[in-house]
């Protein structure tokens, strides 16, 4: 296979939310952390890629909780100036008839080669513009339909643009996570033609684009796609663009996101193997292959597991592949790595909330974004069972985190019922719910949990990454089986389902009672009865799950099978 640095040109990887560091509140949830991993695992590999993303200078938000689980948000404060370095290069775009001038900040990725992967964030908080338009790239997934679409439109046209005026003219590749910026296509194909109105493309001009496309899509359920009103495409690309995308027929009374990046991109692929069949089912006319999601294994490995791999797999951190040897690692040692990261993370619950929770005590860990197909609440369905459980099999303690967006009602209702819920368990089971969950309280409660909870409607867990994060810490997942966990499971080895994998439906009341009977009857019985057997399981989820469900396997396979294609398919039509 072709080194990385023998790909003939650069890759450029859109995405419109980032995790770069926690200080930099320029993410969500999985999509940002997701694109964050993948560009530290590119500069692990060497690989040449940048990336584009927006700047969000009032980031996504911050939250607060009141004492009965209201949530408050805020916005997010921080300063680029700090942690960017401002570039000169400026574009501007047609936006609603007016020119928009954007902006460039940049930040360096560096691998554990000294290998470099640069990510510029765009920004139109420019004097040049009027205070509307300086405010487009504000915040992460906020505002109307009007501001998202002005929002995608500076992310794709206005990212191919900046690329090229920071000197990029080698791409080969451009790799869409997501149809956010799906409007790069059309960026393309108007390289592509030459200067007219209206705008006509060949097959031969979108061929040649779908060459150079590669695009990631998240999303397993259609209400989750992007679609946008023709008349505010027109409003907002104006006439001469808007009537292109007719041409490329994917407006027919709105405009699918995700159906100009199918049409325009030669490699397509879903994010884990279930959700590549969803996929498909969703849109039959594309081939849309799988390549299941990771997580960056240094970053998200706490300090007392990832000394412990230095010690016993020092190759750990340039071969994630080399974990599969932790299967060798005395279950004492795991234990006493693990017992440690508990211990930091119930410091941190106590400095945040002031409560002490007893480090001998089994804890399940719950960290999602709070919305209703991620059933935060299922826990909760019976607790007069789940204090007979406690009382019985041995305690238990529960630690909660995170948001709602900010317009999502059934999601922040969640958040009630949970706070409602631990109301009544206070004198059984004790339930903290953090507030502000980021990068930083995900590594703590990823590593510092007994067992990882996750609860999906299914099929509608594209993948799931928090269990992945999980197991490089050696805490097994108990899950329904959707996204990754189809793949990661073995019951009893790496963990458990919840429910089994009947593709008939969801059925709530079936799946909680499985979640009692297992939790009762196997979990919390192997975990206080048996220690070294409930390690064995800690053990094996490092050794057969995160030697695999890390981003340099998944990088690695976009490599094969995404940029090395496209790439050498362009160099043959430049020929």
């Amino acid at each position: 296979m072709n080194h990385p640095s023998s790909l003939p040109g650069t890759i450029a990887y859109f995405s419109m939310d980032v995790a770069v560091d926690n200080a930099i509140p320029t993410y969500s949830g999985g999509l940002g952390v997701l694109a964050g991993d993948t560009l530290r695992s590119a500069a692990d590999l060497q690989i040449p890629m940048v990336a584009v993303s927006l700047l969000h200078r009032k980031g996504y938000f911050n939250q607060r909780l009141d004492s009965l689980g209201n949530q408050i948000e805020s916005p997010s404060k921080w300063s680029p100036e700090a942690y960017l370095t401002r570039l000169p290069a400026q574009i501007s775009l047609s936006l609603e008839g007016r020119q928009v001038h954007v902006g460039a900040w940049r930040y360096q990725f560096v691998g554990i080669t000294g290998h470099i992967v640069p990510l510029f964030f765009l920004d139109t908080d420019l004097d040049d513009n009027d205070s509307a338009d300086r405010g487009f790239t504000d915040y992460l997934y906020g505002g109307d339909e009007r501001y998202r679409l002005c929002q995608e439109a500076i992310l794709g046209l206005g990212g191919v643009a900046m690329l090229r005026a920071l000197g990029y003219a080698d791409i080969r590749v451009f790799h869409m996570n997501e149809g956010h910026s799906a409007l790069a296509t059309l960026a393309l194909l108007e390289e592509r033609c030459a200067p007219q109105s209206p705008r006509r493309f060949s097959e031969n001009e979108v061929e040649t684009v779908r060459r150079q496309c590669a695009f990631t899509t998240h999303t397993p359920v259609p209400a989750g796609h992007d679609r946008f009103n023709a008349d505010l495409v027109y409003r907002v690309l104006g006439d001469v663009r808007a009537d292109a995308l007719n041409q490329l027929r994917v407006i027919n009374g709105e405009l699918n996101m995700t159906e100009l990046a199918l049409k325009c991109s030669g490699f397509v692929n879903g994010v884990s193997m279930r959700h590549g069949e969803v996929s498909r089912g969703m849109f039959p006319n594309h081939n849309i292959d799988a390549i299941t999601n990771g997580v960056h294994a240094t970053t998200w490995t706490a300090a007392p597991l990832a000394a412990l791999y230095d010690r016993m797999i020092p190759e750990w951190r340039s071969d994630n592949c080399f974990l599969r040897y932790a299967i060798g690692i005395p279950v004492a040692e795991i234990r006493q790595a693990h017992s440690q990261a508990k211990k930091e993370l119930l410091q941190q619950v106590r400095w945040l909330t002031g409560i002490q929770l007893d480090k001998k005590v089994f804890t399940l860990g719950f960290a999602r974004r709070a919305t209703g197909y991620k059933r935060g609440d299922l826990l909760f369905a019976d607790l007069e069972r789940l204090k007979k459980i406690a009382r019985q099999a041995g305690p238990l303690q529960l630690v909660y985190a995170g948001k709602a967006h900010p317009r999502d009602d059934g999601g922040k209702a969640i958040i009630r019922r949970i706070f409602e819920a631990a109301a009544t368990l206070a004198s059984d089971v004790r339930v903290v719910y953090l507030e502000n969950y980021d990068m930083g309280l995900g590594k703590l409660l990823c590593s510092g949990v007994d067992v990882w909870l996750n609860t999906p409607l299914r099929p509608q867990e594209a993948s799931g990454t928090s269990g992945m994060k999980a197991a490089l810490n050696g805490v097994p997942s108990f899950s329904v089986l959707d996204g990754w966990w189809i793949e990661g499971h073995i019951e009893g080895v790496t963990g458990w389902s919840i429910g089994d994998d009947d593709s008939a439906g969801n059925d709530s009341v079936a799946e909680a009672a499985s979640l009692y009977q297992k939790l009762e009857q196997v979990i919390l019985p192997l975990y206080y009865q048996e220690p070294d057997n409930f390690c064995q399981v800690m053990r094996s989820a490092i050794a057969l799950n995160g030697s695999f469900f890390n981003t340099q396997r998944m990088v690695s396979q976009y490599l094969r099978n995404a940029y090395l294609p496209a790439s050498n398919a362009s160099v043959q039509a430049l020929d």
